[in-house]
């Protein structure tokens, strides 16, 4: 019966078009990081370099297109109160802003915000479980931003 249920469903899926994702190819060849310093950066340069068609140019002179992160911000605001006055839930935030130009003026994109958020919940009983949760929701909002940012690419005009 299992086997059935799974024969079944992998050729749900087949007929349905589902395919995997696989590496971007971007409409350029090489790329340059303005911003490679910052964990940001790293994390983009990561990202393209095992995730897609592009190389990742040392210089902006050797590049074809210039990826420039212009802003990157975090925030936490409160949520909800509980009937005790105290803190409950949390949400945070996490900004992006970038643009791509082709190192010579021309801009590819122009600048692109983007904003992610996530709640939190929050009990002053494990306020060290919850820090560490709350960076790891940052760092999980920082990979999805990465992502974004090459979909993006992806559907550049050069």
């Amino acid at each position: 019966m299992k086997k059935i249920l799974l024969l079944a469903l992998i050729l749900a899926l087949g007929a349905c078009g589902f395919q995997l994702r696989g590496a971007a190819q971007l409409p350029f060849k090489s790329l340059y990081v303005d911003g490679g310093g910052s964990v940001l950066g790293v994390d983009l340069q990561r990202a393209l370099r095992y995730g897609s068609n592009v190389q990742i140019a040392a210089t902006p002179a050797e590049a074809q297109a210039v990826l420039q992160v212009l802003g990157e911000g975090r925030e936490k605001r409160i949520l909800s109160i509980g009937a005790n006055g105290r803190v409950s839930e949390y949400v945070l935030f996490y900004r992006l802003s970038f643009r791509l130009h082709d190192g010579k003026g021309k801009e590819l994109i122009p600048a692109q915000p983007l904003e992610l958020k996530r709640d939190i919940s929050f009990s002053d009983a494990q306020v060290l479980a919850k820090e560490q949760e709350e960076a790891m929701l940052y760092r999980d909002m920082q990979g999805d931003a990465v992502q974004q940012v090459i979909r993006r690419l992806n559907a550049a005009k050069i």
